[in-house]
């Protein structure tokens, strides 16, 4: 008989709604994370995690297990998406291009800090035709792409001389205020919860089991990788003793999903293709067994921290473990009940044992490595069938 899964922990959920307030707060668009890297590290020193960095930041924490290899790791990141400054137009504006992927669309009527040689400007994203006494019905039939928004500085600046005055250059990093607010009903709504969310439910997850009596099966690092949004990720954190990683994202609540922002979604494949079907089960099973509401899902359009680290080579097991998000990449939606349940599901995997006991080495015999069911499914001995012939 198989042993009962790992009991998830309590999670301090003023904590991880404090610590991801802060991290929204803190502009950390891809290329302009040291910032956030610094607050990670400031936690993590408070929270007693040992922890180092790459050269570049990205940030590996090591929580001591009862042995060591195979280990496993679980990473969130830390940068979002954003823009940069593309040129200084003459009427004192800016033009931009996106960093990561998302719409311009999103980006229209933005606050936004500029980050320039010379100190931080705030300004606002516009598109080019902005004034309806001005244009009337011309504002609403522009197109949409980033060739049609531009920058407003809060500056008394309408030339580019004066732009160059105040050291705006192009290559300046802008960073897209988040404006987080948690409403009565629980929900979050915030620029950039992907993946800020997902990195204060690791901080948190981690605090829970820092403050508990638990010694962890095998050793595990908490990673934050710095460069996800564009198409970095967990490629150079890692390091070979890892078979496995659980990566936290955020789930897309549209049409032809079935991600909910108030639940769990335990993805099953994205854009780079499935995630590892032995990973992948042990998280149904520890979320079943702790009673976590979740869903599965399949992202078409999606990539997450796993699919960098498999592409940089790195042999291990990969799951995503995701928060229902509504309007991802733009004015961002989820709820505090998605959150509970993913830093708690995290709590129980890092608690349970290797999923393949064979992963400790990284190459072996055909002996113990596992397989998948191919059998014809068997009715369970509960189950009664509806026989129409009996009722007659």
């Amino acid at each position: 008989m198989a042993s009962p899964s790992p009991k998830a922990l309590p999670v301090d959920m003023d904590y991880l709604q404090d610590v991801m307030v802060r991290l929204l707060e803190t502009h950390s668009p891809a290329g302009y994370t040291d910032q956030v890297v610094h607050m990670v590290c400031n936690e993590l020193d408070a929270l007693g995690i040992e922890h180092e960095l790459t050269r570049r930041g990205a940030i590996r924490g090591n929580i001591q297990g009862s042995r060591r290899a195979p280990d496993r790791a679980v990473v969130a990141h830390v940068d979002t998406i954003g823009a940069m400054v593309q040129g200084l137009k003459d009427n004192g504006r800016l033009s931009l291009v996106a960093i990561g992927t998302w719409s311009s669309r999103f980006a229209e009527g933005a606050r936004v800090t500029v980050f320039t040689d010379q100190g931080a400007r705030t300004g606002t994203i516009l598109p080019l035709k902005a004034a309806g006494h001005t244009f009337n019905e011309e504002v609403d039939s522009q197109p949409v792409d980033w060739d049609h928004v531009e920058l407003r500085l809060d500056e008394i600046v309408y030339d580019r001389a004066g732009l160059e005055e105040l050291g705006v250059a192009v290559g300046d990093f802008v960073g897209i205020d988040s404006l987080p607010r948690i409403t009565p009903a629980g929900f979050v709504d915030a620029r950039h919860l992907d993946d800020k969310a997902g990195v204060a439910c690791l901080l948190a997850a981690v605090k829970a089991i820092t403050e508990s009596d638990v010694r962890l099966p095998l050793d595990c690092h908490p990673l934050f990788t710095i460069s996800e949004e564009v198409g970095v990720g967990a490629s150079a954190v890692l390091h070979q003793d890892v078979a496995e990683m659980v990566a936290i994202d955020t789930a897309p609540q549209a049409p032809g999903q079935e991600s909910i922002e108030s639940c769990v979604t335990i993805g099953i494949k994205d854009s780079s293709g499935p995630f590892d079907w032995h990973l992948t089960q042990r998280m149904l099973e520890l979320a079943r067994e702790n009673e976590i509401r979740h869903v599965r899902d399949i992202f078409r359009h999606y990539r997450c921290d796993a699919a960098a680290a498999l592409e940089a080579g790195n042999d291990l097991r990969t799951a995503v473990v995701c928060f229902g998000t509504d309007s991802t990449h733009g004015y961002e939606r989820t709820h505090l009940k998605a959150l509970q349940g993913v830093a708690e599901l995290l709590t129980a995997y890092m608690q349970s044992p290797a999923v393949i006991a064979r992963d400790s080495k990284p190459l072996g015999p055909a002996k113990g490595f596992p397989l998948q069911p191919v059998e014809e499914a068997t009715e369970h001995p509960d189950t009664e069938h509806h026989d129409p012939e009996a009722a007659e």
